[in-house]
């Protein structure tokens, strides 16, 4: 599933966690999916604004809206440029930076929320009080339901927005002011802000923690499916997709070399020491064929002691030769399994592509008639596939 990172959150016991790559990138994704509510937030904003500076003519207002308007657009013109970029198919390093530069435009925009209530009470006018405050509860809403999954941007954004706000109707409420409980309101309202913000951010807690177990839990179901569970290599259906993309790519110059593995000696292993034993030897097998292969190439487990190499960009047989003379000696190196040494073989037949044909199953069935012939040989051989090793209907011929 990739490798494991912070999970940057402040709640609990996941600030100390980590999240698979897989996770995180499903989670910022959701981020730079919300063009349409930093729209519609943008243009409440400006009317607000508007409609306030009508009325007073103020020049603060003025900014705070025009600040307002500007940053709304670049939110917009963030999100697009994130697609363009890639989306949530960059590296882990990049979406990191990207959900970085989102985190701090929604910040601005919080603390203009909040600048907006501030200078807002600077007049006593219930409707336009009304109308600013508003804002605070409709961001605190928004922000929970559409940033969740990034809870420590939800728990700044909102507290950006609310603590300044609620700060300001407490200095509000011991303002000289002759109405009859002026100060209790202001103060009511200012702790109802602060209630209402710490309820938003339990709900952001609940919603981002059933996003990780559910995100969590698809990712190791897509992982089942496509790899091995004993070993970690990917099993036939991720191999079928390594060898297209595989052949995609190739040139048209160079080759693909199916290697197909079958380990010696490993039947007497597994019936002498037991199951355990035989896979923990088989795990050691995987973990020598990965160190054998290059990043590009893929090593795949077809069951039992059956295992596959697709070998990538081979300009010459020869080159498929070493990789397999290699693997042979890796893997007849000796094992210490619960401090007994025990050694075992591999025998390999390989299929050449276009050599030998372009279908998967066909090839596989070329290097299993080829690996017949270096299992009679002996131990520790390798055989490359004839003209005669396979059948019209692509089965290996015995």
């Amino acid at each position: 599933m990739g490798g494991r990172r912070p999970a940057r959150t402040l709640f609990g016991r996941a600030a100390v966690s980590a999240l698979p790559d897989a996770v995180y990138r499903d989670l910022v994704s959701t981020l730079f999916t919300m063009t349409a509510p930093i729209i519609g937030f943008g243009i409440l904003y400006a009317l607000v604004g508007t409609l306030i500076y009508i009325k007073w003519q103020d020049g603060w207002i003025f900014i705070l809206t025009a600040a307002a308007i500007a940053v709304t657009v670049g939110r917009v013109l963030l999100i697009r440029a994130y697609h363009g970029a890639g989306g949530a198919d960059q590296d882990v390093a990049q979406l990191s930076r990207w959900e970085g530069r989102y985190a701090i435009l929604a910040y601005i925009f919080a603390l203009l929320i909040a600048a907006l209530n501030v200078r807002a009470l600077v007049a006593h006018e219930p409707i336009v009080h009304l109308a600013t405050v508003s804002l605070v509860f409709t961001f605190g809403a928004g922000i929970v339901s559409r940033n969740a999954s990034r809870p420590t941007l939800c728990a700044i954004s909102v507290s950006l927005a609310v603590l300044p706000v609620a700060a300001a109707m407490f200095a509000h409420a011991v303002s000289a002011y002759g109405e009859r409980l002026h100060a209790e309101f202001f103060a009511l309202e200012g702790l109802l802000l602060i209630m209402v913000g710490s309820m938003s951010l339990a709900s952001a807690r609940h919603l981002y923690r059933s996003s990780v177990e559910h995100l969590t839990a698809k990712h190791d179901l897509a992982k089942l499916a496509r790899f091995d569970p004993l070993t970690g290599l990917p099993n036939r259906l991720l191999l079928r997709e390594s060898f297209q993309a595989s052949l995609k790519v190739a040139h048209a110059t160079s080759q693909l070399a199916i290697h197909y593995l079958d380990l010696d000696g490993f039947k007497a292993i597994n019936d002498q020491y037991g199951h355990p034993v035989g896979d923990r030897m088989l795990v050691e097998v995987a973990d020598r064929l990965t160190s054998a292969i290059r990043t590009e190439d893929v090593a795949a487990r077809l069951g039992g002691d059956e295992f596959l190499l697709v070998q990538s960009h081979v300009q010459h047989v020869d080159q498929a030769e070493l990789l397999a003379r290699r693997v042979i000696r890796q893997l007849g190196e000796p094992y210490v399994i619960g401090g007994t040494p025990m050694r075992i073989s591999v025998s390999i037949g390989i299929a050449l592509a276009p050599q030998h044909g372009l279908d998967l199953e066909r090839l596989m069935g070329c290097a299993d008639a080829a690996l017949y012939r270096s299992k009679a040989k002996g131990k520790a051989q390798v055989q490359f596939c004839g003209p005669d090793d396979v059948r019209d209907d692509g089965r290996a011929v015995a």
